[in-house]
Formats: structure tokens, sequence, C-alpha cells
């Protein structure tokens, strides 16, 4: 189980938020373009919800919602599960398989302040098992 705190790993991440009437489509394109499968729904600074690229296909597109009509306050998730910064990585990775998701909202207080998402749990792992790709590679050049 990773050791790691969930503060560690959202360190330096650029929260992504947008306000529920915000449209699925525009919603969308902002994800697309900070590259991440999930952002977060705020009212002010309050966390009210959740909206995924899993949401997208299934809420929306297989829905045959027009996402260009459809706010994020339409389709979003809003039973969230959370993490404070101080909690190890192994609770977040335990709320995702429990719950069937991939993504965990950090918070302070009501505040998202991160994402830690089913990825960050490859991190040290990831960063070990292409540094041995590498290593086989140059093996496999020398002989």
């Amino acid at each position: 189980m990773p050791t790691r705190n969930v503060g560690d790993v959202i360190k330096g991440q650029t929260v992504v938020t947008a306000a529920r009437t915000l449209s699925v489509f525009e919603a969308s394109k902002q994800m697309a373009q900070a590259r991440v499968g999930a952002i977060m729904v705020v009212d002010g600074e309050r966390l009210t919800g959740l909206f995924t690229e899993r949401d997208a296909l299934n809420r929306v597109l297989a829905a045959g919602l027009d996402p260009t009509r459809t706010t994020l306050a339409d389709v979003m998730t809003t039973t969230l599960q959370t993490i404070n910064a101080d909690q190890p990585l192994g609770h977040a990775m335990h709320l995702m398989f429990e719950g069937g998701f991939r993504h965990v909202p950090v918070v302070k207080g009501d505040r998202p302040i991160g994402m830690v998402s089913a990825r960050d749990a490859l991190g040290t792992e990831l960063i070990a098992f292409e540094q041995e790709l590498e290593q086989r590679a140059s093996i496999t050049e020398l002989l």
C-alpha cells in the first residue's frame, strides 16, 4: 500500500474547477486543455460536485443530451467522497476501490485544493517501471 500522503501527491497541482452553470461542452474543453479526467464543480469556493469524462460519456452523450445546452449542474455527481491532504494515499485508493470511481477531491474544509486520481497511485511505481524498461533497452542495444 502506498505510504505517501495525499498532500505530497497534489503538491504543485493546478486546481481545475468550474461553475455549476458551465455547459458540459465548455467544461469538456477545459478538461482537455488541462489534461484532466475530472473537474471539480464549485459554488464560489465551496465544492458542490464533480464531473468526469465518464459522466460526459454516460450521462450526456449516451443519454442523447446536447452538451452545449446541458449544464454541469444537470449531470454532475453531488454525493462526493473527499479526502484531506494529511491522509495517506492508501486511504484515497481504498475510497476509489470501494466506491468504484477514479477521482477523489482533496479538500480543506469544503474548499477544493487538489484531486487524487487512480493514476496517482502509480507515481513512484510507474517511474521505477519506466527506469527498468530503459535499462532493458540499453542491455538489448549492447547485446
